[in-house]
């Protein structure tokens, strides 16, 4: 059987990812070289269809790079007029007072709460009327590599049967060649696994660590809304060995975007991040706000949470990494979005200059990367996440105080992670289990449920696209072990343990997939490997949401 030939298009530079990194790449690329021909491939099936929102966002990068932003209508509309951080207990709560002070990553002076997917809808018009090619629904699944450069993608063939062979609407995928390739897929990208591991991008550099945010959007009642709020939380329900925390933004008509970050090394087996979310809702400091709402949207990412210290080499022949699939997060703001679009503006610089002096790589992302305000504000935050790994959550927000007040991060000295994420879990005959009250249906809700409000979608009749590598060690190691821990890390509902009391086997659900990266991230002994189902598959968080 002869192999199918796939067609190709060729361009000067091709973009993976379609947030906020890449398409800030795409428009500075336009704007520096307007004869320079720009491809950006997004999975889902519509820019935005992949980032739920609600976020607190710093217009520094897009003032850089559109400085006309609010009169060209970009969708910033709630500036923060208000926030308050809250230590938890179980019952209560207590403010942190002079929060500029002790917390002065947390200040949010002068930033807008956004819905995300609107601000990438936005970006993505201000793309397209600088001639950038944006194709949504193209999930990029190979990388081409000749004479050890990265030569583009290729996009996954579509209409292949759950049993692998091309079904009657089968099409092969198509490459996407370009001279540069930038890879802006987020956390954990499949492609960008597959170019750290070919050019041994990590080489030298501390373990990545994550954390899954899972997020809601609720309609509040007029008279509960107040558009500009912030208010973070951490303490309960996490212990001290758990890095974690809540977030709840006021914003647009009517809305209130709440969610909760669980750092993913941690190391209770039984834990379940998901429950953990709902369960918070009940607490008197976020209960007040959204009873008598109705959730309108459901959604779950991992995030890159390592800092400088994890950050990989960025560029190899061919490309660079930009925005979450590097790193860029600022960890304690609980922002990337500006980073990532700086990132994506540096890198679209130093690929002009690649093309000008005809070189394969375009080395000057990364020091036009530390010469940058990126790498000083990443610089100053980059102790406070493994104080919280090292110290525990009580000292780390206390170590986390002292770096602000004392060394205004600047300390001579630079803390480590020691592990990564998948290597920290202890066997579930040596953790407690929690205790999460049943759904009410009211505050607190389901997976299947929550799925649903996400709209996530995928053809039945197409491959799984998450892999079990080796059936044998499910079985010996996550279930003999730890009880079958992605049952419970799983915000989705993906996987399930089917004939338990006979002869345990594991079940996967992947139309319920919503493209968090868990699985991948904090399967035990790395058994599970997510790959990119048919582009437009998964999520499909709405307009304005």
């Amino acid at each position: 059987m002869n192999e199918t030939v796939r067609e190709s298009m060729e361009f000067d530079v091709v973009i993976v990812g379609g947030g906020p990194a890449g398409l800030a790449a795409a428009i500075r690329l336009r704007q520096l070289s307007p004869e320079t021909s720009v491809c950006l491939i997004e999975k889902g099936s519509e820019i935005g269809a992949h980032i739920v929102s609600g976020a607190v966002i710093e217009p520094r990068a897009l003032a850089e790079l559109l400085p006309d932003w609010k009169e060209r209508g970009a969708p910033l509309n709630t500036q923060v007029t208000a926030e308050e951080m809250l230590y938890l207990t179980e019952t209560g709560s207590l403010r942190v007072p002079f929060l500029d002070k002790f917390m002065p990553h947390m200040a949010n002076h002068g930033n807008y709460i956004v819905s995300l997917g609107e601000v990438c809808r936005w970006l993505a018009t201000q793309a397209e009327e600088l001639g950038v090619e944006i194709y949504p629904g193209f999930a990029g699944a190979e990388v081409l590599i000749e004479n050890n450069r990265v030569v583009g993608v290729a996009t996954g063939d579509m209409g292949i049967t759950r049993e692998g062979k091309p079904g009657p609407n089968y099409q092969p995928g198509m490459e996407l060649r370009g001279t540069y390739t930038l890879f802006a897929e987020g956390c954990r990208g499949s492609l960008t696994k597959q170019v750290m591991a070919h050019y041994d991008l990590r080489k030298g550099v501390d373990p990545q660590t994550y954390g899954l945010g899972i997020k809601e959007v609720w309609e509040v009642p007029a008279e509960k809304h107040r558009p500009g709020l912030v208010q973070h939380s951490f303490g309960w329900p996490m212990d001290d060995q758990t890095y974690g925390g809540a977030f709840l933004y006021h914003f647009g008509e009517n809305l209130v975007s709440y969610g909760f970050v669980v750092g993913l090394d941690y190391p209770n087996t039984w834990l379940s991040p998901f429950e953990e979310m709902q369960r918070l809702k009940l607490h008197p400091a976020f209960r007040k706000h959204l009873e008598g709402g109705r959730r309108v949207a459901y959604g779950a990412r991992a995030l890159s949470e390592g800092g400088l210290q994890a950050m990989p080499r960025l560029t190899f022949p061919g490309g660079a990494l930009i925005g979450d699939s590097a790193g860029f997060l600022n960890v304690p703001k609980i922002k990337g979005t500006h980073t990532a679009m700086k990132s994506g503006m540096l890198a679209a610089e130093a690929v002009v200059d690649a093309m000008q002096s005809q070189r394969a790589e375009p080395a000057t992302f990364t020091q036009r990367v530390k010469e940058s305000w990126v790498w000083e504000e990443l610089r100053t935050a980059r102790n406070i996440r493994p104080a919280f790994a090292r110290f525990g959550a009580k000292k780390g927000a206390i170590y986390s105080a002292l770096d602000a007040m004392i060394f205004k991060g600047r300390a001579p000295w630079t803390l480590h992670f020691k592990h990564a994420d998948n290597e920290v879990l202890k066997p579930a005959t040596l953790t407690a289990k929690p205790n999460y009250p049943k759904p009410d249906g009211q505050l607190t809700f389901d997976r299947l449920s929550s799925v649903f409000l996400s709209a996530t979608n995928h053809e039945e009749d197409q491959p799984v696209h998450l892999h079990v590598k080796n059936q044998a060690l499910w079985k010996t190691v996550n279930w003999d072990v730890f009880r079958a821990p992605e049952t419970r890390y799983c915000p989705a509902g993906v996987y399930e343990v089917v004939d338990e009391a006979a002869d345990p086997k594991l079940q996967i659900n992947a139309q319920n997939c919503v493209h968090c990266k868990t699985c991948d991230i904090k399967d035990p002994c790395q058994n599970i490997d997510w790959t990119v189902p048919e582009g437009a598959g998964g999520p499909n968080y709405p307009a304005g949401m």
